[in-house]
């Protein structure tokens, strides 16, 4: 089926600002800090789905390289796979916009661990069209990230972890808009975590994790070296702690804080020569020096995004989440509950998430009353706790 250049636009708005609609009521001024590639911000598994996307700092399972590669080490299992597919703008009637992600892990030994993992995000099908509204050609716009991982055991308690990210963008498919010709953006990052595990012998235990992901260069679509963007670099931190109550009850609870690690954008004076001056200074920032910088910009606080997970589980083989994430309305506004069930029996597992918007005048999210769903497939896997 044909869509118009219309509906890329759309689906690319919804994508970029994830979501900054509905804060235009607010009489405090906005200033969303945007980046390339935000689609390495979505998170891509319904288990953190489903607890307000928590992950730096809960328990470890095939998932771990999106949000802290460093947890690998304290699986049970020697190595892991997991499929996921998240329906995108579903509550706009699109059916061909999604989120895919596979990841999986293996034990070199009880101390090691390698692991990868693939995220692909389809635009859908579009049909350019000229100015008088003529079909010139269709394209399918899409973006890859492709990462391999390493992590270790430090003590019995403690896990280091490092991945290193290829990302590929092609939204354009080498179209010219005003004689400027638009090409496939490249960049690669890498990722480092830390997480400290401490349980007793029932399970019983405190989890804590830091990460700082998706550092690496800029990305660029065009030749001009002055107009290449900022990639999602993120610094989270996040606790968690599980309690056994008996054999077949357990019950954890999550908090996370993100920051992106990008500069502030300059605010409109509404003189020209001035704002062009900010976002000349603003764009040409080194990549090193602007992780550092954004956490004195003069807006860190409200910078800040907190997620809140809970999650219990039934004789290891049933569980319920729950989960919320804010967001301050002048940097996006999102602002939403999450929920989620998992099943698992033996090496198979398999869990669903559904996201439901909230705020003043319920900001309409890209997932907004979407289930998305996960499977994940062990290696002895009747052998492994809640953890998946």
């Amino acid at each position: 089926m044909k869509r118009s250049i219309q509906r890329f636009a759309i689906t690319s708005l919804a994508l970029m600002s994830f979501v900054v609609a509905g804060y235009g009521q607010s009489a405090e001024p906005i200033n969303v800090v945007t980046t390339a590639v935000p689609f390495l911000r979505i998170s891509p598994d319904a288990r953190a789905g489903g607890m307000g996307d928590v992950g730096t700092a809960t328990s470890a399972d095939a998932n771990s390289q999106f949000y802290n590669v460093a947890k690998y080490p304290f699986n049970k299992n020697p190595g892991g796979i997991s499929l996921t597919y998240t329906p995108w703008l579903k509550d706009l009637g699109l059916t061909d916009v999604y989120l895919a992600s596979l990841a999986g892990y293996y034990k070199l030994d009880d101390q090691q661990v390698i692991s990868a993992s693939l995220r692909y995000f389809s635009l859908g099908n579009i049909q350019f069209t000229d100015a008088l509204g003529n079909d010139l050609n269709s394209f399918r716009p899409r973006e890859l990230g492709v990462d391999v991982g390493y992590s270790r055991k430090l003590s019995d308690v403690l896990s280091l972890g490092v991945a290193l990210r290829y990302i590929n963008s092609n939204l354009a498919g080498g179209a010219a808009v005003n004689g400027v010709s638009y090409k496939a953006g490249n960049a690669v990052a890498g990722d480092i975590g830390l997480f400290y595990q401490k349980y007793n012998e029932s399970g019983q235990g405190w989890n804590f994790g830091v990460a700082m992901t998706n550092l690496g260069s800029k990305i660029g679509y065009t030749d001009d070296a002055t107009q290449k963007d900022y990639l999602p670099a993120n610094f989270s931190i996040g606790a968690g702690h599980t309690w056994v109550f008996n054999e077949v009850n357990k019950f954890t609870m999550n908090l996370e804080i993100n920051k992106l690690m990008v500069p502030t954008p300059p605010t409109s004076t509404g003189d020209y020569s001035k704002d062009s001056a900010a976002i000349a200074d603003y764009r040409s920032k080194g990549v090193v020096g602007s992780w550092f910088s954004s956490f004195a910009d003069g807006d860190d606080l409200k910078e800040l995004a907190f997620s809140f997970g809970a999650e219990y589980w039934y004789n290891d083989q049933f569980a319920v989440r729950g989960g919320y994430y804010y967001e301050d309305k002048s940097k996006g506004n999102r602002k939403y509950f999450t929920m989620g069930v998992g099943l698992k029996y033996n090496m198979l597992g398999l869990n669903f998430s559904y996201l439901i918007p909230s705020g003043n005048g319920v900001n309409r999210n890209p997932l907004s009353n979407t289930l998305r769903f996960s499977l994940i497939f062990d290696i002895n896997g009747a052998e492994n706790s809640s953890s998946k």
